[in-house]
């Protein structure tokens, strides 16, 4: 019966949170030190990586990569994926060895020690806001700038869990254009599954990711930001659909 999983999801729970802590607990002064000039964000960006599989690998997640292409390390890059899970922050660091920063909704800057960080490492964005969604196309660009790539998930947030995938929103793709970057599209199949944000669920296993062709944004313009969007969107869609079939 069900009743009887409760103690186990409420113990998985707390115990994704200390996972969240220790690291950042541990390396608090180099991570200080990390931040504290932009220009050393790769390093940074390593610290991150780190604390993303010490994570995966203490909830017992076995992550594994596909990749169709691989990134090469010296190139900028926009990187999207299918959002369903806390878990998707932590596999993206794990799948991605490029320096990228995240541009995240800036509510999880309220996160007690993590937000501390990420409020002055990711760029952050008030969807509701304006000036909010113009200052992020100005800090991306100078990320950029920087040989850094950056990394959205499109979704805009995280859908019901009824919903496979979500309409994407246009900023990532518009963004791509016009600094006439790549778009890597990605594919997490089992992030909602093993951990998604329902409280009483989860539990350990394999979390698959796909590294997909890159799509090329080279001599597009902002017109074709709809037509770029809606072609990510189905080939991540076509991917869920297609394992989804092959998991009955």
């Amino acid at each position: 019966m069900k009743i009887f999983n409760y103690p186990f999801w409420i113990i998985y729970r707390i115990w994704f949170y200390v996972l969240v802590a220790i690291p950042i607990l541990v390396l608090m002064p180099f991570l200080l030190i990390s931040i504290s000039r932009e220009q050393w964000y790769p390093q940074f960006f390593k610290l991150a990586r780190f604390w993303a599989k010490f994570i995966l690998v203490g909830m017992g997640f076995n992550y594994r990569i596909k990749r169709d292409q691989t990134p090469n390390p010296k190139a900028s890059y926009m990187f999207v994926a299918n959002h369903t899970s806390m878990t998707d922050i932590m596999l993206m660091l794990a799948a991605v060895k490029n320096p990228f920063v995240f541009v995240g909704k800036k509510e999880l800057a309220k996160i007690p020690l993590f937000g501390f960080f990420y409020k002055r490492t990711c760029i952050l964005v008030d969807r509701s806001s304006a000036k909010s969604r113009q200052a992020v196309f100005l800090r991306a660009q100078r990320r950029l700038q920087q040989g850094l790539s950056i990394c959205i998930f499109p979704e805009g947030g995280v859908p019901d869990e009824s919903i496979i995938l979500d309409d994407f929103k246009d900023g990532a793709f518009r963004m791509a254009i016009n600094q006439q970057i790549p778009i890597v599209p990605m594919t997490f199949y089992d992030n909602k599954k093993r951990f998604s944000f329902s409280f009483f669920s989860g539990n350990p296993g394999k979390l698959r990711v796909k590294i997909h062709e890159f799509v090329s944004t080279e001599g597009l313009t902002v017109e074709d930001t709809k037509t770029i969007n809606q072609s990510v969107r189905e080939l991540i869609l076509k991917d869920l659909l297609e394992d989804q079939k092959l998991l009955k």
